[in-house]
């Protein structure tokens, strides 16, 4: 009799072990670090055809058995990160409970919304024909303040941290949120005072990001183009041609390029493009911002090639400085 009682324990945590090995032991199977992504309107069968089609589970039977344990029945759409010896118990918790890793979604330097719109469409579970579709909606567009043109100017140059299935409507407003944050009273007084809305100041800043990658040259440059509004001048600013034709390699502006028809060509409207030409860096919003008041009305690159730029008064001098810059670029072959 204690021989069988002794065997029938014996069975008995062996069955327990097994049990507990299936459940709360090693069964997902990822090289380091992956992710499940639920599309939203899936169903439980969607969820555990993906999970074996990806070899990230061994069949059916144990998850379905811990999922009947644990009650999960409602699939929540999300971005889900497997780690490498996750349990079959763990996994069901997070997919039941919806804890999904959200997206860190970082935005640098981006010259267009397509672009915008492909990099979201990316990064998150609608695609980029979604994302354009609202990015080109002026109806969605008309409650932020903002129209096709000015709509990349909200895109500020920071990590936005979203779930993976957010909507474009619930992407944009985190991005105005982040913008309102960033536009302080202070900022906005100063804008007020150059006599520029904010979305100009981004426009200034943009074009001037575009042109040079020397910080120290930044505030000039800016107070040149804000010299240039004030005189009635065109800004003659060669990113804007480039952002016109679409054509961001070109090396040389000539004067072909100058005579494309569109509201971002600045030498042939006066004032500023329509909205910015890329997602400036926000070090360059406040260098428009703090421009220093000067007589400048002209610039051009530093013939020393040292990304510098010269920055004159006067056309003549404005001229002959030019003539310097060109010489260079002959020099060098540049087309």
């Amino acid at each position: 009799m204690k021989k069988f009682i002794l065997i029938s324990l014996t069975l008995l945590l062996l069955v327990g072990a097994f049990l507990a090995w299936k459940f709360i032991g090693p069964a997902v199977s990822v090289k380091d670090e992956e992710y499940l992504y639920v599309r939203t309107g899936s169903s439980y069968d969607d969820v555990t055809q993906e999970l074996v089609s990806k070899d990230f589970i061994q069949g059916t039977t144990w998850f379905n058995l811990t999922s009947r344990i644990i009650g999960y029945k409602n699939v929540k759409p999300g971005r889900y990160q497997l780690k490498k010896g996750m349990s079959l118990m763990n996994l069901v918790r997070m997919l039941n409970n919806g804890q999904q890793t959200p997206v860190n979604f970082v935005i640098t330097k981006i010259r267009t919304k397509e672009t915008l719109a492909d990099r979201l469409g990316n990064a998150f579970e609608s695609d980029s024909t979604e994302m354009i579709a609202f990015l080109n909606n002026t109806d969605s567009l008309k409650p932020f303040g903002l129209d096709t043109n000015t709509v990349m100017s909200m895109a500020l140059p920071l990590t936005y941290t979203l779930k993976w299935n957010t909507s474009p409507g619930k992407i944009f407003r985190q991005f105005h949120a982040a913008y309102s944050t960033f536009w302080t009273v202070e900022r906005k007084e100063r804008a007020k005072s150059l006599g520029l809305s904010p979305t100009e100041v981004v426009t200034i800043a943009s074009i001037i990001d575009e042109e040079t990658n020397a910080a120290v040259d930044r505030p000039k440059i800016a107070s040149v183009y804000l010299n240039r509004v004030t005189k009635g001048m065109p800004l003659q600013a060669d990113p804007t041609l480039k952002f016109a034709l679409k054509s961001f390699g070109i090396k040389r502006i000539l004067n072909e390029h100058k005579t494309v028809e569109s509201p971002y060509n600045t030498y042939m409207f006066k004032g500023l493009p329509p909205g910015p030409i890329c997602t400036p860096a926000t070090a360059t919003v406040d260098a428009v911002l703090a421009a220093p008041q000067t007589d400048y009305l002209y610039f051009v690159a530093n013939s020393d090639f040292s990304g510098t730029h010269i920055f004159t008064t006067n056309y003549d001098d404005h001229l002959k400085y030019a003539r310097l810059y060109q010489q260079e670029l002959n020099k060098r072959n540049v087309k």
